[in-house]
């Protein structure tokens, strides 16, 4: 099976409804965002990353591994960063209607399985309940993939370097380098490890919620200048390399789960 040929949008309803491993494959579903990344990236950074990962793992999944993809949610739930222009926001109860709509439709054709890629964490908190209702709901197995560490990013940046800092410039150096105006590039964290007390936004005992705009003048969240696509090759080869192992295992426990 082909990468091109395992997109379920770019076949005929006829085609879907003659694939004979329906109910034993894997389906993918990416949930991204567009919203805002500072003022050096694009506000598609999120839906771009997730075809990105998509379109690498889809060339190193063998042919034998029955798996397809749905078409991916591209806006998500980031009211968070509402306070800045070039941001689409959906509720979460919005989000949760078009998890479920795919899910059904998806059992509708004859799919069991589905594991989901999320390249936004303002979806994270939604997604992590709406997966837990499908099966009940429409007989759905599903699974959020994990993104694994990026190794080599300093200790700061690891912990408060969570938006359009040096991780995701340093992706879009190596995708999309027509992109991004490095010149623009900063540096704005929203807390230091050595800041005292245990309150935080992110990666503390203690969190609290948060708007972008309350924790960021410019909307960057971690450390932009340092991004290099050297980085962002070596940062995307581990995270699809991660990925590609985790929907290998899925596929083959959705084959075997099927009826004999």
């Amino acid at each position: 099976m082909s990468a091109g040929s395992r997109h379920l949008a770019a076949m005929s309803g006829e085609r879907i409804r003659a694939l004979p491993d329906r109910d034993r494959a894997l389906v993918l579903l990416t949930t991204g965002a567009i919203e805002q990344h500072g003022p050096h990236l694009p506000v598609a950074v999120d839906a771009l990353m997730g075809q990105a990962w998509l379109d690498r793992v889809l060339a190193r999944l063998p042919a034998t591994v029955a798996c397809y993809v749905a078409p991916p949610i591209t806006i998500g739930k980031s009211n968070e960063h509402a306070g800045f222009p070039g941001t689409l926001t959906i509720s979460k109860e919005t989000l949760r209607g078009q998890v479920h709509a795919v899910a059904r439709q998806l059992a509708r054709w004859g799919f069991r399985h589905l594991a989901v890629l999320n390249t936004h964490g303002g979806n994270s908190g939604v997604l992590a309940y709406v997966l837990r209702e499908l099966e009940p709901a429409c007989g759905v197995r599903a699974t959020l993939l994990a993104h694994g560490p990026a190794a080599g990013l300093g200790a700061q940046e690891a912990a408060y370097g969570f938006h359009a800092g040096e991780l995701e410039t340093s992706w879009l150096l190596a995708v999309a380098p027509g992109l991004v105006k490095p010149h623009l590039a900063l540096a704005e964290y929203p807390a230091r490890l050595t800041d005292p007390g245990e309150l935080r936004p992110e990666a503390a005992p203690a969190t609290f919620a948060w708007a972008s705009q309350d924790v960021s003048r410019s909307g960057v969240m971690g450390d932009a200048t340092r991004a290099t696509a050297e980085n962002g090759a070596r940062w995307i080869e581990d995270r699809v390399a991660h990925y590609t192992v985790q929907i290998i295992a899925l596929a083959d426990e959705a084959r075997r789960r099927a009826p004999a």
